[in-house]
């Protein structure tokens, strides 16, 4: 349960740059196969972070988008 906490106060910079220290770390090799699988998933916990932060910035984003489109414009107003 301590692994779901601490990915949750992960920040995304946090997140990736762990991440890339795993893919970095298997794509070497010299690992166990059980310290390959345990870089493995950590690396899908990571992924997952990344992904929720991503989604999370494109739906402010979308939000934000269409709210400005749905403000009237100064041309507008006036006609």
């Amino acid at each position: 349960m301590a692994a779901k906490t601490e990915e949750s106060t992960l920040g995304y910079e946090q997140a990736r740059d762990e991440l890339i220290e795993v893919v970095r770390r298997l794509e070497a090799g010299g690992t166990t196969l059980e310290e390959s699988l345990a870089l493995w998933e950590r690396g899908e916990e990571l992924a997952k972070v990344c992904r929720r932060w991503l989604e999370g910035a494109r739906a402010r984003l979308d939000a934000a988008l269409s709210e400005s489109e749905a403000e009237p414009t100064a041309d507008e107003d006036e006609n």
